[in-house]
């Protein structure tokens, strides 16, 4: 296993790319650390297929080098860089049974028969096979045809990191939640390099230990769960992160304070005056109803869920939403919002900026 490292790496479908815009994967230099769980999160055409198979050899990259280690694989190929891949549609033989798929890649490198056997008992018993080993592949649902692809690509001990693109794509959504889980465990107990594609957040958040966002070819932000979630570096990743997402809200910023229509919101640090196009951002969880004081909004609608109540309304020209636990009662002059000024990022032309913390008295809006 081995850390692996991109350096100034790009890369455009175009024979003489110009500009960003010619590039499907913009410039990026990062360090996946050995033996951690990474997701590559976001829409469809972000660049995150094209840097997994970068990654995992597919593709040679219009710039920059990849490192396994020390090593530069750049014009390696993906059997020379040691990896397992686990593809959006699983790769099965039919002709074969469970049992046999799962021990083709050891049979493939000349392994023992009995360290074969104890190999593929342990994947089947933890991805929940045990019980089709003896079965031909050709009549197993999709389900159990993407467990024997999971299995295939965990069933090897010696490999530099496991790619994971999209796997759970044919997968049924109750049988998604145990697969997370499973392969949770396998990567606990066996401790590969892990990197996982998805557009799913939940999927995202509940995998990794690190979640790698991309937009629009760029990656935006690298973080826990957490620190996408409080501290985003991009709106992107606020807008993509959380359901629903962060609410942005055109202001300018003079110092610890706020402006919008004339009223003033308090903020917890001083960003002194920032140029430019300046964004509020607040997540729905610390928006308050109220009836007096705040700011004035208009509720559009109002969706009950169960556990959280989201109010969807209008501040000024900007659609917002608002989070409120189930038992908040929700009264006709409830028509001022509060900030809480804690929980309030400022953005510049679209990436987070940091201001510097002062003693803060009470916040919100005045």
């Amino acid at each position: 296993m081995a850390s692996i490292a991109l350096e100034n790496l790009a890369h455009s479908y175009l024979p003489n790319p110009g500009g960003d815009n010619d590039f499907a994967l913009k410039q990026a230099s990062h360090i996946w650390e050995d033996g951690r769980a990474y997701a590559l999160l976001g829409p469809s055409g972000c660049g995150k297929t094209t840097l997994l198979n970068i990654i995992s050899g597919l593709l040679t990259p219009t710039s920059g080098r990849v490192l396994f280690g020390d090593k530069d694989v750049t014009a390696s190929s993906t059997a020379e860089r040691n990896i397992a891949q686990v593809f959006q549609f699983p790769v099965v033989y039919d002709t074969m049974t469970v049992r046999q798929n799962l021990a083709f890649p050891l049979r493939n490198r000349g392994m023992e028969a009995d360290y074969i056997s104890k190999r593929v008992e342990r994947i089947a018993q933890m991805i929940g096979l045990e019980a089709d080993l003896h079965k031909k592949a050709r009549g197993l649902t999709s389900d159990l045809k993407q467990k024997i692809s999971l299995g295939r690509g965990m069933v090897r001990d010696d490999v530099n990191a496991i790619l994971f693109d999209e796997p759970l794509t044919v997968i049924d959504p109750h049988l998604k939640w145990e697969l997370r889980t499973q392969l949770k465990s396998l990567h606990r107990e066996f401790g590969h390099t892990m990197i996982y594609v998805t557009h799913d957040q939940t999927e995202a958040l509940t995998f990794a230990e690190k979640v790698v966002v991309m937009h629009e070819g760029r990656v935006v932000q690298i973080g826990t769960p957490k620190e996408l979630f409080e501290t985003p570096a991009h709106v992107f990743v606020g807008y993509f992160i959380g359901s629903p997402g962060m609410n942005f809200i055109p202001v300018s910023v003079t110092g610890n304070k706020a402006h919008i229509n004339g009223n003033t919101i308090h903020l917890h640090h001083d960003y002194g005056n920032p140029q430019g196009d300046i964004l509020l951002g607040i997540r729905p969880e610390f928006i308050q109803l109220t009836k007096s004081d705040g700011l004035p909004v208009q509720i559009n609608r109002i969706q009950d869920v169960g556990r959280h109540k989201f109010i969807n309304a209008t501040l000024f020209d900007t659609e917002i939403n608002i989070a409120a636990d189930e038992g908040f009662e929700i009264e006709a002059d409830m028509v001022k919002i509060e900030f809480d000024p804690a929980n309030i990022s400022i953005f510049r032309d679209d990436w987070r900026i940091n201001g510097k913390a002062i003693n803060q008295g009470e916040g919100g809006a005045v």
